[in-house]
């Protein structure tokens, strides 16, 4: 094998182990879609609507927690060793939450689990991203995504397996919990075998190992060297720049453009996307399907989203940016309408949890295939480097709170509204992010990120004497 063949292979070796971090992600969330039902049970953990609002949500608190903490942990201990320490945690919080005896008990390890589920959300893109060459950068950061989903997919398919083969079986959400040990135990395994980031040794001075790492990552002896002495000058750059002031964050297109980050963050989570992913079992049992049809059925959601996430990988090269997230917009707020719709006038009909199936199917396609990879490149791309820090971090914050406050009151809704009036509520918060995208959304495709920032920065000379206009017409 040629040394460019090994390094391919090394590289995608890394990839494969270190997204069993995003992996682990989308099973600890996807797996609560069929344990739930389960645990709610008199004999069980006998849970009310605002209890189930809260198992779930505890898991995200501790996710917004977790994601603020995880960089600069990682800053602190390196991207590997931090990695190392979540899939402890992921191990440890899967055991307790499948061991918990109540109510209060099993709060503590979703809290647990979600420390190291926003730790893997922020560690392990920004340990691929310095890991990979700049050609395979995007392709190895989105590989990420996609285990996430396919983590998703893969604890709905257990659920499945298991809510067969122990139908009857009291405990069976406790098995369906318990799985998630097993890719935390791959990924505790795996990725002592990965090397540091070569970035992170050179911020802590170990420029000889770095150089040693650099070797076996890249094609040529030459490129690795190159590439030490581009990170040892930008670090250095770095140093010597004045920390931001917070003066500079009061001015008018810098705060347009955390304006327009949490506007997509937050929409993006009030398209009602983890109602489906988190209630997707529920929605479908109160449509009609027994129980165990309901979480069979739900396998179809997670394929859905692994396939759309697939095809919007591809799409985000090929179509530009605000049309893209319209689009979704448009489907998701239209498939919304649709099960509130049918739920209205056809829940009487033999066919009525079929067709809310192929409407949260369809749903799924539009938001994973045209919402969901685009929001952390959108983010990435708008918001300038000397304020990423901060722009970055206010964004996932309210996107986890967000996250937080609809997987706390959806179950609630569920039960006192019905299908009808929770999905509609969905719809109209659907209506209103279709026009901001329309009216705030930069168009961001095919330009530098020095090219939006001057943008940004001159639309702010502009509107004064075109107060009439909005972005799209400047952007």
């Amino acid at each position: 094998m040629s040394d460019s063949a090994q390094t391919i292979s090394y590289l995608k070796k890394i990839m494969v182990i270190s997204t069993f971090g995003g992996l682990l992600f989308g099973y600890d969330t996807g797996v609560i879609n069929g344990a739930l039902p389960y645990m709610s049970q008199p004999d069980q953990l006998d849970l009310n609507p605002l209890h189930e609002g809260m198992v779930v949500s505890t898991l995200l608190i501790g996710a917004a927690v977790g994601s603020v903490c995880g960089g600069r942990i990682a800053d602190l201990q390196g991207r590997k060793r931090n990695i190392l320490s979540l899939s402890l945690i992921f191990l440890i919080a899967a055991i307790g939450c499948s061991l918990s005896p109540s109510f209060h008990v099993i709060l503590f390890f979703r809290f647990l689990l979600g420390l190291a589920v926003g730790g893997a959300s922020v560690t392990v893109p920004a340990y691929l991203a310095e890991i990979a060459p700049a050609e395979k950068r995007g392709r190895m950061v989105t590989q990420n995504e996609l285990m996430i989903v396919s983590g998703q997919f893969l604890a709905f398919i257990c659920n499945a397996i298991i809510a067969v083969v122990l139908d009857g079986n009291p405990h069976i959400w406790r098995y369906m919990l318990a799985m998630a040990a097993i890719p935390a135990i791959c990924l505790f395994i795996g990725i002592q075998k990965c090397p540091e980031s070569p970035r992170w040794l050179v911020m802590k001075g170990h420029i000889s190992e770095s150089l040693t790492i650099l070797k076996k990552i890249r094609s040529s002896k030459e490129r690795a060297i190159a590439e030490l002495n581009e990170i040892q000058d930008n670090l250095m750059e770095i140093a010597q720049q004045d920390a931001v002031r917070l003066s500079e964050l009061t001015q008018g297109w810098v705060m347009r453009i955390i304006g327009i980050g949490i506007g997509i963050a937050c929409f993006s989570q009030l398209t009602g996307i983890n109602s489906i992913m988190f209630y997707g079992t529920q929605v479908l049992n109160q449509a009609g399907f027994s129980m165990q049809a309901a979480i069979i059925a739900n396998t179809l959601n997670g394929l859905t989203s692994v396939i759309a996430t697939i095809f919007g990988i591809w799409l985000m090269t090929k179509m530009p940016r605000r049309r893209i997230l319209t689009i979704g917009f448009c489907g998701t707020t239209a498939s919304l309408m649709m099960i509130a719709m049918t739920s209205k006038f056809l829940s009487e009909l033999a066919i009525f949890p079929y067709l809310v199936l192929l409407f949260t199917i369809t749903f799924l396609a539009f938001m994973q295939g045209c919402i969901g990879p685009l929001l952390w490149l959108t983010l990435s791309e708008i918001v300038p480097l000397r304020y990423r820090g901060f722009g970055m971090g206010l964004c996932v914050l309210f996107d986890w709170i967000t996250n937080f406050v609809i997987g706390l009151a959806f179950p609630s809704l569920l039960a006192y509204l019905g299908l009808e009036s929770t999905f509609l509520i969905f719809g109209v918060i659907g209506l209103i992010s279709i026009t901001f995208t329309r009216l705030f959304m930069p168009e961001t495709m095919g330009k530098t990120l020095e090219e939006i920032e001057r943008e940004f920065r001159q639309y702010d000379t502009s509107v004064l004497h075109a107060p009439g206009k909005h972005c799209e017409d400047n952007i």
